[in-house]
């Protein structure tokens, strides 16, 4: 297994570990409900190294980005992100992704999933025909998401920059807990606000800025926070997780996702999507509330109250902040609306849910 920088620093809070793509990473520390708690009523930090970072530079390089890519990147200036995805050659996805424009037509930074770096790295690399400068960063790029309501008031004071009014899926770039070229944006995973550090483990820097955090926060109750908070804290603002929710199968008009495609360019499998866009989906990713007790899990079945098939659960979970249990999933498309009683077998019992509009939290 791959270590982050932080690696020892989480084995020594006493985290519980595990592989995740790849990399040794902390779960949890105090648990998942405290630890989801936490982020959403005060502030967490995340270590999320493992993501993936490539940078595009030179004149080839939004050319590039737009093929690649469902959403139009041309309508992103310096200092914005955007919400993306790979379409693969039959409509599928890739990967899905976030593009922020460092220098508009130059220099752009696509942030990508820990487990597709390679997937991802391969594909980009097969279209890049006119000779775009790619480089992969991602070993050497350090990378932690400080999320919750007083995250930015909590850090504000480790930078001169203004992150207290950082507008959602915007970044600024300088110095931060005195490491220089560090980014700093908003694009969080959570639906609880705060920021997300880039910068190279350079001189100490992962260590410099690790202590600096916790220094000022511990007082202000921040906490560690592992990877099962942050999957709680995403199915409640329903947001997609690659691999569950969306993957090579499923299209991102069937995965809701037709608001980051735009077919005013030309792109990997437009034609597909614009005729799947034509005729409709024949299934539909929902959130969906369970009204009986039981908790939906990765790929168990949903049924019709006739028990016939009509999807599967591809994420679910014990909602924290609601104290009921949650999921997406496909279903078909006749039982997609809002208010439809659906069922998910859970060992071979039908346990009633019904279709509800996410965010669930």
């Amino acid at each position: 297994m791959k270590n982050t920088a932080f690696t020892q620093k989480h084995i020594a809070l006493g985290a519980k570990m595990a592989e995740f793509a790849g990399y040794n990473m902390p779960i949890s520390y105090s648990g998942i409900n405290d630890e989801h708690a936490t982020v959403r009523k005060n502030a967490g930090v995340f270590d999320v190294s493992h993501m993936g970072e490539f940078m595009l530079r030179g004149e080839h390089a939004l050319d590039l980005i737009q093929r690649v890519t469902s959403n139009d990147a041309s309508k992103i200036e310096n200092g914005q992100a955007q919400y993306s995805c790979l379409p693969n050659n039959n409509g599928g996805i890739v990967d899905d992704l976030i593009v922020y424009c460092i220098e508009k037509n130059k220099t752009y930074l696509l942030v990508v999933n820990a487990s597709n770096i390679e997937k991802d790295w391969n594909w980009i690399s097969g279209h890049n025909t006119k000779g775009a400068d790619m480089e992969n960063i991602s070993d050497k790029t350090c990378l932690l998401a400080i999320q919750g309501p007083n995250a930015t008031k909590i850090l504000q004071p480790l930078t001169d920059k203004d992150i207290m009014n950082l507008k959602y899926y915007t970044f600024v770039q300088g110095t931060f807990a005195g490491v220089e070229n560090v980014i700093i944006s908003a694009t969080g995973y959570t639906g609880s606000g705060g920021v997300e550090i880039y910068f190279e483990d350079t001189d100490g820097a992962a260590d410099k800025i690790w202590n600096a955090i916790f220094e000022i926060g511990t007082p202000q109750g921040l906490k560690p926070i592992g990877l099962g908070a942050r999957d709680t804290l995403r199915l409640e603002m329903g947001y997609c997780l690659y691999g569950n929710d969306i993957d090579d199968t499923t299209s991102p008009l069937e995965g809701g996702l037709g608001w980051i495609t735009k077919f005013t360019k030309d792109f990997t499998a437009k034609s597909i999507l614009e005729k799947q866009k034509a005729e409709g989906v024949q299934r539909k990713l929902v959130g969906f509330e369970m009204l009986e007790r039981g908790i939906p899990r990765h790929d168990y079945q949903i049924k019709d109250a006739s028990g016939n098939v009509i999807g599967k659960v591809t994420s679910g979970t014990q909602a924290p902040s609601l104290n009921k249990a949650i999921g997406l999933g496909y279903v078909a498309i006749a039982h997609a609306a809002l208010d439809s009683e659906i069922y998910i077998d859970i060992r071979n019992s039908l346990v009633k849910a019904k279709v509800v509009k996410a965010p669930f939290a």
